[in-house]
């Protein structure tokens, strides 16, 4: 095979690994959205003013799963193995967790453990992705760690309040 065939292939192959990585986080995390409304039981809890509304939250989640997919796929493709990849899934297992704590099991405290986990992990991707200069990748999760960051604060503001 020519050295062209070769890279269109793994052209071909990274592209197919990316829509994975797409389908994987969006699908993922859109399933536990769904399987976990915030329901009676959220509308009833005491709430900092800076609450955002409801309807804000998927849109932003569906814009940061697809950010969080191409960093994780960015990374895949350079080091599958590596400490920026370890820290990718274990950001988004927590990532995952948060939910069905919070809105499933209306565990207040153990989620703002998660959330805090989670912001660990956040910030060790972004600094091993930018350690092994893939600034892209780390780029890509500084509007996730900003979100994360005021989710965190309001996890803990409506543990205070309740």
């Amino acid at each position: 095979m020519s050295t062209a065939s070769q890279s269109t292939k793994r052209s071909a192959h990274a592209w197919w690994l990316l829509a994975l990585f797409v389908l994987v986080v969006v699908g993922v995390g859109g399933a536990i959205g769904y399987a976990n409304v915030p329901g009676a039981w959220y509308a009833d809890l005491q709430k900092p003013s800076f609450n955002p509304p409801n309807w804000l939250f998927a849109p932003v989640w569906f814009t940061l799963y697809v950010l969080i997919a191409i960093a994780g796929w960015r990374t895949f493709l350079a080091d599958r193995t590596g400490p920026a990849m370890i820290a990718w899934f274990g950001q988004m297992l927590l990532n995952w967790l948060w939910s069905p704590t919070w809105f499933g099991l209306h565990l207040l405290w153990p989620a703002f453990l998660v959330i805090a986990a989670l912001w660990v992990f956040i910030v060790a991707f972004i600094g091993l992705s930018w350690r092994r200069g893939d600034r892209v990748s780390a780029l890509l999760f500084a509007p996730y760690l900003l979100w994360v960051s005021f989710a965190a604060l309001l996890n803990l503001s409506i543990a205070l309040l309740n």
